[in-house]
């Protein structure tokens, strides 16, 4: 056996072993940092509401952040909310829109950014805040320690989410769900207690600190808060780019007052290409959006996704090289001419019509002895 190997290896010159290796290699790799990048991707639960939500892969999330120089208020996304569910069933069938087991046609949510103060018997807490309306934690299904999540729909505004540095100072546990806080002295009662994500990515996107979650109305009532930034869809995608469009038409704001984003289809290759190309420029904001934690996480994935875009092309690339370096010296050292291959390709054309012609001779001799 090991006589048979070294007979196959002296087939093969050192330079073709060592581009074979090279050209092996480059496959491994491409295919280990495909697995990586699906991975880190599906690691972003807030860029995943649209599979969560339609399963067939049919609807698109969007997601819109606005600039601190505009306003906008829940009316305005009731009313765009409202107009795009119109224009949806005008363009889907009856079928496709019907409400199965009360499943509602568009889910969107809203969000603010500014502090709060929460106040318990142990001590006092300021901490960024990211004011809810809609249907927030299902865009953001953060990792739950205890207790449950809110809805920003509901009519008692006075429930509040924290992480577990924030449990532990206010209450000295994580397993504090039901306890009231105050907030500017009004009782508030802790829905539940979250992990906050840790990393060097995570922590530079802005989760280094404590970061509470209360509704909209109470971070703008009780807090520092600055308005809505952020609104979010999951929708019917009838066709390409359908919901996204929908936004930026029709959301009531100057397309240069805020950055719209089609989060479903953001880690396709198609998508990730421009980012390529804008690489060190896309950083550069001409318009006073400031983005939440979640879309800082999204777009450093995004960077480090087209960043291995690019290194898969070139590892795709070098057995592409290899194989056509490969073949045009072969080719260079042929023994044989194109005449050679035009006689060969005429000696199989006559054998085939033989082949064909003796076929259908047996088959008339046998016609004629029934």
């Amino acid at each position: 056996m090991d006589s048979g190997v070294k007979n196959v290896f002296n087939r093969f010159s050192v330079k073709q072993i060592v581009c074979s290796l090279i050209a092996i290699l480059s496959l491994l790799l491409f295919f280990i940092l495909t697995i990586w990048s699906s991975r880190k991707v599906k690691s972003l639960d807030s860029q995943q509401a649209a599979a969560r939500w339609d399963a067939e892969g049919e609807s698109a999330q969007v997601s819109c952040f606005f600039s601190e120089e505009v306003t906008v208020d829940e009316m305005q996304l009731t009313g765009f909310r409202l107009e795009l569910e119109k224009s949806l069933k005008e363009v889907l069938s009856a079928e496709e829109y019907a409400n199965e087991n009360d499943r509602r046609l568009i889910i969107d949510a809203y969000s603010s950014m500014g502090k709060i103060t929460l106040v318990s018997e142990k001590g006092a807490l300021e901490a960024d805040a990211v004011g809810i309306g809609g249907d927030f934690f299902f865009f953001h299904p953060l990792k739950l320690v205890s207790g449950g999540y809110f809805s920003g729909e509901d009519l008692m505004k006075d429930s509040v989410i924290i992480d577990e540095e924030a449990a532990w100072q206010l209450f000295g546990s994580s397993d504090i769900a039901g306890q009231s806080v105050l907030i500017n002295n009004v009782p508030h009662f802790v829905e539940g207690v979250i992990k906050r994500e840790d990393g060097k990515l995570a922590e530079r996107a802005g989760l280094d600190k404590t970061i509470v979650y209360v509704s909209n109305e109470t971070l703008n009532e009780y807090g520092t808060g600055r308005g809505i930034s952020t609104y979010e869809v999951v929708a019917p995608n009838p066709v390409k780019g359908y919901v996204y469009n929908k936004v930026k038409e029709k959301i009531g704001v100057k397309e240069e007052d805020m950055v719209v984003v089609e989060n479903s289809s953001r880690y396709s290759v198609e998508a990730l290409v421009p980012v390529i190309l804008d690489f060190g420029m896309r950083s550069m904001q001409h318009t006073a959006v400031r983005f939440p934690y979640w879309e800082n996480m999204a777009r450093g994935i995004e960077d480090i996704s087209a960043l291995v875009l690019l290194l898969q092309f070139i590892l795709l690339l070098l057995p592409i090289v290899i194989v056509v370096s490969f073949l045009i010296t072969k080719w260079r050292k042929r023994t044989f001419s194109w005449r050679d291959v035009e006689r060969k390709v005429i000696d199989i054309k006559n054998r085939s019509i033989q082949y064909l012609q003796s076929i259908k001779n047996k088959t008339k001799s046998n016609e004629g002895g029934k």
